[in-house]
């Protein structure tokens, strides 16, 4: 990904930040209930971010899907970091907008990944009212 976005006088008393368990399992079943009532469907994996702007290679690909990651993308992975550090809860919700490098019949298109997200707009609101609406009602602890 690049710099880590805790680094440099950024105002965090501490950059040394546990990342086993950034999303919150409480927050997780919050939004898969909220994806089931939007009639969405999620999967859930583990996301490689880096930092762009350039699509991956097929290289990358394989390489990061021996890593273990199931989608790659450019975003989510530095603001999840610093909600942490700030203390905060954390879900997440990515919407997988274009096959990887080597995986599509074609090359990739930033038109395809602009369509892609006008065309889920609508079902990813519904989603993200649903949330809001269920963990305003949660009891959630802090």
């Amino acid at each position: 990904m690049g710099v880590n976005p805790l680094r440099g006088a950024n105002g965090l008393e501490s950059a040394f930040l546990d990342q086993t368990a950034v999303y919150d399992p409480t927050l997780i079943r919050l939004m898969r209930r909220a994806g089931r009532l939007a009639k969405a469907v999620l999967h859930s994996g583990v996301y490689l971010a880096v930092s762009g702007p350039t699509y991956e290679t097929p290289s990358e690909i394989r390489a990061f899907g021996r890593l273990g990651a199931d989608a790659v993308g450019m975003s989510t992975v530095p603001e999840a970091i610093v909600a942490r550090q700030c203390g905060l809860k954390v879900a997440a919700l990515s919407c997988i907008t274009n096959l990887a490098a080597g995986r599509s019949k074609g090359p990739i298109s930033h038109q395809e990944v602009l369509t892609v997200g006008k065309t889920v707009g609508a079902k990813v609101t519904g989603l993200l009212k649903h949330f809001v609406q269920l963990s305003s009602k949660a009891n959630l602890p802090s």
